[in-house]
């Protein structure tokens, strides 16, 4: 946990001064380790953590610690050992992956594990010199996969005709087969993953269970406004991927972080409540207070998006500063919950994960 820490606040830091906030930095490669520090470093070594911590096989919290020493290596600046240590643990995740699916094998479990193939491909193109444009495609597709088979574990309560399972189907093939297009035509795949995108965030915003838990009160109905959110950026993201294929520029900054900030971590702000005390057995008191977090994120980022639509320099700055703000915030709240809970709550020994991400 202190190794993803470490991840994520020199990402944070280093995307501020890629933003040209002047930040300084101690190494001059923090601001190029920005997507690798917050994807591999932070999201990857968490998750890995967490399917670690679910299996309850000691031996398999090598995978997280890999991952994180990696984080720690880009860090101080050692970019060859880091690239090894971040790809083996893609790879130890994948196994890890395979380990759940031969324990429990379902759909959202092979989804899942095809997140982490995602990661993985993202590594290797990192690895032999492509450009991170490319391998951040695959990193993307890590984190969707990876949320999207969460999310179908816990649709399935909800028993819903074939025909919808089919769609849902048909907008991860779309999404995937824009993927593997990205290798051979990009401006083709990255449409086409685009297109996947907008039909997954429609197919969720219209099946997904947040739409029942949102009329309830307290900790069910935060959840699923940072899933109701959550969606409607990854929406946003396909479009701007349909419609223009950015790879580099203001365009390319609105479509990454649509997903990884309006998206993802508008669903770590969701399931942190839960994933938290599974993996540390430190239970979290939930407060009114996650909202202001939430709601910080959700504005800064249209500002930023803004900012980077209609060339306006000082909305994106600004935006990308209360970005962090907001990613801020929720450490500073997440932190408090833990606080006011440990004095009601005695700490529970060997808190268990569930098999999905944050």
């Amino acid at each position: 946990m202190a190794l993803t820490l470490v991840a994520l606040v020199v990402g944070v830091w280093g995307g501020l001064v890629r933003l040209g906030w002047g930040l300084p930095v101690a190494r001059p490669a923090w601001p190029a380790f920005h997507g690798p520090l917050m994807v591999g470093g932070f999201l990857g070594t968490l998750i890995s953590l967490e399917r670690a911590v679910a299996l309850d096989v000691p031996g398999y919290l090598l995978v997280p610690a890999v991952s994180g020493l990696g984080a720690l290596a880009l860090v101080a600046g050692a970019h060859g050992p880091a690239l090894w240590l971040l790809t083996a643990g893609s790879v130890g995740l994948v196994l890890l992956s395979a380990a759940i699916v031969r324990r429990q094998t379902a759909p959202f479990t092979l989804l899942m594990a095809l997140g982490a193939v995602a990661w993985t491909v993202g590594n290797g193109l990192w690895m032999v010199g492509a450009p991170v444009s490319s391998a951040v495609l695959w990193w993307s597709g890590f984190l969707v996969l990876t949320i999207a088979g969460e999310r179908l574990e816990l649709n399935r309560v909800l028993r819903p005709p074939p025909r919808v399972w089919q769609a849902f189907w048909v907008a991860v093939g779309l999404y995937v087969l824009g993927l593997g297009g990205t290798l051979w035509h990009p401006a083709v795949g990255v449409r086409l993953a685009g297109t996947g995108l907008v039909a997954l965030a429609i197919w969720f915003g219209r099946y997904d269970i947040a739409r029942y838990t949102v009329r309830q009160r307290g900790l069910p109905r935060f959840i699923a406004l940072c899933l109701l959110a959550g969606y409607v950026w990854l929406g946003v993201a396909g479009v701007i991927g349909m419609a223009t294929r950015p790879m580099a520029g203001p365009l390319y900054d609105a479509m990454l972080h649509a997903l990884f900030l309006g998206f993802v971590f508008s669903m770590i702000f969701g399931h942190a409540p839960l994933v938290f005390p599974g993996v540390t057995g430190v239970p979290l008191a939930y407060s009114s207070a996650f909202y202001g977090h939430l709601g910080l994120l959700h504005a800064s980022l249209l500002m930023r998006v803004v900012g980077d639509v209609s060339g306006l320099i000082t909305w994106r700055q600004a935006g990308g500063l209360l970005n962090a703000l907001a990613i801020l915030l929720f450490l500073a709240n997440t932190g408090r919950a833990a606080f006011i809970a440990r004095r009601t709550t005695p700490l529970r020994p060997g808190g268990r994960g569930a098999a999905g991400p944050a």
